[in-house]
């Protein structure tokens, strides 16, 4: 229950005393309040608008104050637990002393900018975000193969490494093409090798030593001149000493 204060002046004392408590109010510094209601505690409560409530009424001292209960101690105010305000909330109003977002921007804020609803933005070269319908922001990280050659270069506005001269490989410390087989020196051959069932290259070639032909010569000669032998004893006959050489008629 709750008493207007002027109401409550005019049923206690009357309209005579109501008209003598206004006048001693002009000559004096305390105000009616002070003279008829100083040791109003432990009796009743106040709100900001006069109105009286009794002792264990709840009540909201004013349209933004937290709900009280009147004590005879005088008001005890507990503030409750209020949801949690949107952080892009362009209105606010208080309801029953919790703060009630009645607009929210179309935006998204996100590392101190703004940006439009659906508008797409890049952090970095290789991470894209999005602004989505519900103003939040999503990100996602372009993830790179692994490239076909062991030089990648980065270029601008590329997020991922490419290979301009193609795949390769190490041989030593030189990069030789794939696809090819290439001469080291004048006993190595090197050329890159692929993994299994991929067009990716082994980073370091595979290598083999060149046949001397000097050596193959001799070797093919020593293979006949033996051939010839056996078959000359073979037949019993008398084998000459070089294999190009020829009788003589």
């Amino acid at each position: 229950m709750c008493i207007n204060l002027p109401l409550l002046l005019l049923l206690t004392h009357g309209p005579g005393r109501v008209a003598e408590l206004a006048v001693a109010a002009e000559y004096s510094s305390k105000t009616d309040l002070d003279y008829e209601f100083g040791d109003y505690r432990g009796k009743w409560c106040i709100d900001d608008h006069g109105f009286v409530y009794g002792i264990g009424e709840v009540y909201y001292p004013s349209p933004t104050a937290c709900p009280c209960t009147c004590t005879v101690d005088g008001p005890v105010c507990v503030r409750p637990k209020c949801p949690r305000i949107h952080p892009r909330c362009t209105r606010i109003r208080y309801k029953a002393c919790c703060p009630v977002c009645e607009a929210v921007a179309r935006v998204c804020v996100y590392g101190g900018k703004v940006y439009r609803l659906l508008e797409e933005f890049r952090l970095s070269r290789c991470e894209r975000c999005r602004c989505e319908a519900n103003r939040e922001v999503y990100c996602s990280i372009s993830d790179c193969p692994a490239p076909h050659c062991v030089n990648p270069t980065y270029e601008p506005n590329h997020c991922c490494p490419i290979c301009k001269t193609g795949p390769n490989c190490f041989a030593g410390n030189r990069v030789i093409p794939a696809g090819e087989r290439v001469n080291i020196d004048e006993q190595t051959v090197c050329y890159c090798t692929y993994r299994d069932g991929t067009w990716h290259t082994h980073p370091y070639a595979t290598c083999e030593q060149r046949e001397n032909k000097c050596w193959v010569q001799v070797v093919s000669w020593l293979l006949s001149a033996a051939l010839l032998l056996s078959i000359c004893q073979q037949r019993g006959q008398r084998c000459p000493s070089r294999p190009d050489t020829h009788s003589q008629g």
